[in-house]
């Protein structure tokens, strides 16, 4: 399999490459961040926002940030797509979730900076980076030259 994977990351553009790496390190970072929220305060870890909707969301994200990981890491295309799903629903639901503080303390939302960037890189990118995943895993493999 660590051949197979070494084959597929090095048939793609540098810029594939580069930008799945990106995928992988924020990717990385939000498991982080997620799995400590819930392992210190369980599943009421996102109970400062009033909805449900993105309490379950936010908790679920302990799963769907390390298949996202899984998915990219392995360079396949239901990764890309789920990272930009999960990337728009990400951004969505804590600029909805932070909302409060564009009135009571704007300077609040500076947190959110990092994760807005991120997620436009995402969402900018999942069109292209699918078409060069896709078009690498279409291309028959090459023959490695034995020594």
């Amino acid at each position: 399999m660590g051949v197979k994977l070494r084959e597929r990351w090095g048939r793609q553009p540098v810029w594939a490459r580069w930008a799945l790496a990106v995928y992988l390190i924020g990717f990385l970072v939000g498991t982080r961040t997620h799995v400590l929220d819930v392992a210190r305060d369980g599943v009421h870890a996102y109970a400062m926002f009033s909805q449900v909707p993105l309490q379950v969301f936010f908790v679920s994200l302990v799963v769907l940030d390390p298949l996202v990981i899984v998915l990219v890491g392995l360079a396949r295309r239901e990764g890309i797509w789920l990272a930009g799903a999960v990337m728009v629903l990400d951004m969505c639901g804590n600029w909805w979730g932070n909302r409060h503080w564009l009135h009571d303390d704007p300077s609040q939302l500076m947190r959110l900076v990092p994760l807005t960037i991120f997620g436009v890189f995402v969402v900018a990118s999942v069109l292209p980076l699918h078409r060069a995943v896709a078009g690498m895993a279409d291309k028959p493999e090459t023959a490695v030259p034995s020594a």
